[in-house]
């Protein structure tokens, strides 16, 4: 199983417009984070968990050749607006791609793309898109999928567990407090990630001080923190962590 971070920034990305501070005009390529998207592969298939709104720009930084499944973990804007970018990948797909969601997240993507649910114009071109809801652990080729229920504000929130020929990663990307299953369903993996927006608190995602004794609790192989903010930059996060704990940056490939 191979897991590649296409984006770990948070929504306003980083650099963020308009903003001067020492991160956003940081020189060190790993303080620059596009919104949180990761491309994960394993027997033969291509997973992408969330299209943010840099998904066209990730696809070609990366040379992403296809996509055969996605999985959204909630309908925050900065993890749904490059939706539509899947198009070029489904035009070349026999059948509709398969994307899976929570239910609340599966009826936002209805509202916002309307067009799921109608034949495109002739001539034209639509995202053949197969919306699925995940409500409990399925088998995908041969890759089991598990959807993570997390708290994360008033989001219809899951991350997700991937397992493949005895390896396992899960990924949380947003979120402010984990139920108890949900840890139980991440202890001992091989690769966790999952939210640390900054050092101060926030009243809907983890703070560093928060996401520490989490992925402690979880004790997975190696632990990464995610959707980093202009606040903090790669090389202080990194000082932040304790031994064990790191945080993930753009371009990150990890082999499992």
């Amino acid at each position: 199983m191979r897991v590649t971070f296409l984006g770990t920034g948070t929504s306003y990305g980083i650099p963020m417009p308009g903003c001067d501070c020492a991160v956003c005009r940081s020189p060190d390529p790993r303080d620059r984070r596009f919104r949180t998207a990761i491309l994960v592969e394993a027997a033969g298939q291509v997973l992408l968990v969330d299209t943010p709104p840099d998904l066209r720009s990730q696809c070609l930084a990366h040379g992403i050749r296809k996509i055969d499944a996605v999985l959204m973990t909630h309908a925050h804007a900065d993890h749904i607006f490059g939706f539509d970018d899947l198009r070029p990948y489904t035009n070349r797909m026999p059948e509709p791609m398969p994307v899976w969601a929570s239910a609340g997240t599966a009826q936002t993507l209805r509202n916002i793309f309307d067009y799921l649910d109608k034949p495109p114009i002739p001539g034209t071109s639509l995202a053949r898109i197969d919306l699925r809801i995940a409500e409990g652990p399925f088998d995908f080729h041969g890759i089991r999928l598990t959807p993570l229920p997390a708290e994360h504000g008033h989001a219809d929130m899951i991350g997700w567990k991937i397992e493949h020929q005895g390896r396992s990663f899960a990924a949380i990307p947003d979120c402010k407090q984990l139920p108890p299953d949900t840890l139980g369903l991440c202890r001992g993996a091989d690769l966790v990630v999952i939210d640390a927006l900054r050092i101060r608190p926030h009243p809907t995602h983890m703070n560093f001080d928060e996401a520490i004794p989490v992925l402690r609790e979880i004790g997975a192989r190696r632990s990464l923190v995610i959707h980093l903010c202009h606040e903090v930059s790669h090389a202080q996060a990194g000082q932040l962590l304790p031994g064990g704990m790191a945080p993930a940056y753009d371009g990150l490939r990890i082999e499992l």
